[in-house]
């Protein structure tokens, strides 16, 4: 148990639900302004709004439900598609059905365990990169850590499945035109969830598209010479993720991708794994700050356990602090607040009748701050996940570490649906952590509060600024 008992600081709920139209307009700004006191401890919430039904479902035994049991009867939310399909297209994130079956079964192999420890080296590759670049950064200066945390999870994510660092010219342009649809997603998506689309400014949705348009135009003359040499029996690159991708075949049909649908997997898995790791590292960063005893005991673990130049990700077994540290972050934190499907049906849940096409949403966010779910749900922890490791009784008043993490612990999701970079972005955090605690020292810069808002991602509505000290080498705690 850590000794500092901190609770990180998040929007204070609202004493009384608000109304639903007061709820909607709150909710457009972020998903967090729109919730209270009750949203923390309710198993089943409901809002009405003229032609939408949004269903929130806390309730372990309905969560499972939604995102295991009847997977196929709560597919994906059509809002994502509107949003998001500009850009990914028909990706795995937006598809459902046997489309998405198809595409998870030919995603699959370039993300078990034995291809994700063979582009290590190209990880590790970033965090020295990443490493270097705080080596220039003055003595206890500010320093925002979304910025950071953000430039090193592309850089990872376009060596491993590009083979192409962020410093390149054309990484650097799909990176910038990222930035630009990210801040203008959100405005989009809530519009088409409630059903009011007509909300959506016609400018920001011309400029969403143009931003699109330039990720897979950049993006496009990035794979189209590996596709056309892959097509023709040659082999460019071997390697990293996008080899992978050009090989598996369908089982039934012994077809690949095609262009554009490659196209489209390679723009989900560069937006969905730089930003949720991001996200995830920039609040793990801003836990550990005020920590002082837990980064100390995570940099006395990284000094004696981890080499930063093996590429042998063998050598991150004994990082035990560094991948809890990341799982409670995760849980704190949870960069995708809110997943939304649809009832395909109608069906009835805990004594209400929900229509067919009703919104129904599982929330990570209360999920993992639920009062009744788990002990002590806002004070920072690493330490839970060894006490859920053990049959020892519970330390404190609540459900046991254990218990909690078995009902209520998704930030990866669940069922069918888990997210496929689970492992590739634990295997990452753990390196990235132990990188920066072996040689850097994080302080809270005075006054400075990150105020988390939900749109995308969640993030720091004024980023994470902290004080960055460079350890003197061989120093312990």
């Amino acid at each position: 148990m850590t000794p500092e008992r901190f609770c990180p600081h998040y929007p204070a709920p609202q004493a009384k639900r608000p109304s639903a139209w007061r709820m909607f307009f709150s909710k457009r700004r972020s998903w967090l302004d729109s919730l209270y006191a009750r949203s923390y401890q309710m198993k089943m919430g409901e809002v009405h709004l003229p032609g939408v039904d949004l269903y929130m479902v806390n309730e372990p035994a309905l969560v499972r439900r939604v995102m295991v049991d009847e997977a196929a009867a709560f597919p994906k939310h059509a809002m994502l598609g509107d949003a998001l399909r500009p850009l990914l297209g028909d990706s795995i994130f937006t598809t459902n059905g046997e489309v998405w079956q198809r595409q998870r079964a030919l995603m699959d192999p370039s993300f078990e365990a034995a291809r994700i420890r063979h582009v290590f080296g190209r990880m590790r590759e970033a965090a020295a990169a990443m490493a270097q670049r705080l080596r220039k950064v003055p003595e206890g200066a500010e320093h925002d850590v979304e910025i950071e945390m953000t430039h090193v999870a592309a850089d990872i994510i376009l060596r491993t499945i590009l083979s192409q660092p962020l410093d390149s010219a054309g990484a650097q342009q799909v990176f910038a035109a990222f930035e630009r649809y990210q801040a203008l997603a959100p405005r989009l998506m809530m519009p088409a969830f409630f059903g009011l689309r007509w909300l959506r400014p016609w400018w920001q949705i011309r400029r969403s598209r143009h931003a699109a348009a330039e990720i897979r135009t950049l993006l496009s003359a990035l794979i189209r010479p590996r596709f056309e040499a892959a097509q023709a029996g040659q082999v460019v690159i071997e390697g990293d993720i996008l080899a992978t991708l050009l090989q598996v075949r369908d089982g039934k049909t012994g077809q690949g991708f095609g262009f554009d649908e490659l196209v489209d997997q390679v723009a989900m898995l560069f937006l969905a794994g730089h930003e949720t790791s991001a996200s995830a590292l920039s609040w793990a960063l801003h836990l550990l700050a005020h920590a002082p005893s837990v980064q100390e005991r995570l940099h006395e673990e990284a000094r004696t356990t981890f080499d930063p130049d093996s590429d042998d990700p063998g050598a991150m077994k004994d990082l035990a602090l560094a991948r809890n540290v990341f799982r409670e972050a995760l849980r704190l934190f949870p960069p995708v607040g809110f997943l939304a499907r649809q009832s395909a049906a109608g069906c009835t849940m805990r004594d209400k009748r929900v229509p067919a096409h009703a919104s129904v949403v599982i929330s990570p966010w209360l999920i993992q701050r639920h009062r009744d779910l788990w002990a002590r749900p806002d004070e920072f922890d690493p330490d839970r996940y060894d006490d859920a490791g053990s049959d020892a009784p519970a330390q404190d008043p609540g459900p046991s570490a254990r218990e909690s993490l078995r009902r209520a612990y998704l930030p990866f999701g669940m069922g069918p649906r888990v997210c496929i970079g689970a492992a590739f972005a634990q295997q990452e955090a753990a390196l990235i952590l132990a990188t920066l605690a072996r040689e850097f020292r994080v302080e809270p810069v005075p006054g400075h509060v990150p105020e988390p808002v939900g749109r995308l991602t969640i993030r720091a509505e004024n980023g994470i600024r902290l004080r960055v000290f460079q350890r003197r080498v061989g120093e312990g705690p």
